[in-house]
């Protein structure tokens, strides 16, 4: 694994020293678990507020430097100034061996252009995002694949539709739960509603008779 991120230990916390940090283009974060003290850094502002909006921050193992002591974890929260939206603070959980995590994964749409109902002017509605699921910590896969190219106009697809790779489960076991579907065009829609009305009007028109 290669190294992402370089640290150093940060020796003063609090606001104050926060503050000092970002003025030095740094970030404070921490890094704690595996039953081992919390330890605070400071990392690289520009390049971990990159690796944030890159997509997929907080699904990556990787590996941080701490002035030359390497350490595995994976990125479990970070927090943004909700005004001017900068970089806050970064807490990293660390990754021990053989250790089974809970993260999000993105999902991946393919074959949208040989979807049969995509092509009759369907629309896909992307119900998740995202699916949770539990991974070993070293296969993580980068997304969940879902193939269109069959989908016709009306079709729901459902989790038991992705092929998941070995060892990825997802957190929801009780049903068989929608990630999209493919929606009717508007104007199939509309035509469908006009023919729904002519057809109440004609019963109410009946049972006047």
């Amino acid at each position: 694994m290669s190294v992402e991120l370089k640290a150093s230990v940060r020796d003063r916390v609090g606001k104050g020293a926060a503050r000092e940090l970002r003025r030095q283009g740094l970030v404070p974060a921490v890094i704690y678990g595996d039953k081992k003290a919390p330890l605070s850094i400071a990392i690289s502002y520009k390049d971990t507020f990159r690796k944030i909006h890159d997509g997929g921050f907080l699904s990556h193992v990787i590996e941080i430097d701490v002035d030359g002591d390497k350490h595995r974890v994976i990125p479990k929260d970070y927090q943004l100034e909700p005004v001017r939206d900068f970089l806050v603070h970064v807490d990293f959980l660390r990754v021990g061996k053989n250790s089974t995590l809970t993260v999000e994964v993105p999902v991946h749409f393919e074959n949208q252009e040989k979807s049969p109902g995509l092509k009759k002017g369907g629309v896909l509605n992307v119900v998740r995002h995202t699916v949770e699921v539990t991974v070993p910590a070293d296969s993580i896969p980068e997304y969940l694949v879902v193939d269109l190219s069959k989908s016709e106009v009306g079709d729901s697809l459902h989790i038991s539709a992705v092929d998941l790779p070995k060892g990825v489960v997802p957190t929801i076991t009780d049903r068989d739960f929608t990630i999209a579907t493919i929606a009717a065009p508007s104007a199939l829609r509309s035509s469908e509603g006009a023919e729904d009305d002519t057809a109440d009007e004609g019963e109410e028109e009946k049972d006047e008779d």
